[in-house]
């Protein structure tokens, strides 16, 4: 399938990797928005708000142009965990983790010139139990502190802390990239 010109608004190196990953030519294009929100949003309500705040934040698009954006968010028991301040949060967070289940919600604009599309994906992962040294550790050699819930599925909290997931793999990572593609399909 060929694209129109893909405008990628991330910060994200992970969203960054995905695109690069499939072979879909895009320019990085920086959008800064507060990321405040109605608190009585649901999670993956919170990860769709947050995407289209961030594609309203753009100036127009030109024809021919599409605007992706999109915003990660963790939950556990609907208690949202973005991304951590410190070591405090991140251990906080990391504990609150460790041998359950949590959800991670990416919800994700796709912006033409005269067309606004907004979806989520929702993926259930289950930790194992995580000791305070392994939290500890982790904190100081990976410095999760630019992934929401502190950590990040491809790093080492990934690898030997995640027992099951149920959905997509790369929404945990930051990107649903197969549903990306469906989506896609259905506007251009």
């Amino acid at each position: 399938m060929e694209l129109p010109k893909i405008l990628l608004a991330t910060k994200s190196p992970r969203r960054h990797e995905i695109f690069q990953n499939t072979g879909i030519l895009f320019d990085i294009v920086n959008i800064d928005v507060d990321e405040e929100f109605d608190q009585k949003l649901t999670p993956s309500e919170i990860s769709e708000f947050l995407a289209e705040k961030k594609s309203l934040g753009h100036s127009t698009l030109l024809k021919g142009e599409i605007l992706i954006t999109a915003d990660t968010v963790v939950d556990i028991e609907n208690e949202i965990l973005n991304k951590p301040a410190n070591e405090i949060e991140a251990r906080s967070m990391l504990l609150k983790l460790s041998g359950k289940n949590h959800k991670v919600h990416t919800g994700v604009c796709i912006r033409t010139e005269n067309n606004i599309h907004v979806f989520h994906e929702t993926t259930k992962v289950k930790f194992r139990d995580i000791s305070l040294d392994e939290i500890n550790s982790y904190i100081k050699n990976c410095q999760p502190f630019d992934k929401a819930g502190s950590y990040g599925i491809q790093d080492w909290m990934g690898l030997v802390g995640v027992t099951r997931i149920e959905g997509c793999f790369y929404n945990v990572m930051g990107f649903p990239m197969s549903r990306f593609y469906s989506e896609i399909q259905k506007i251009i």
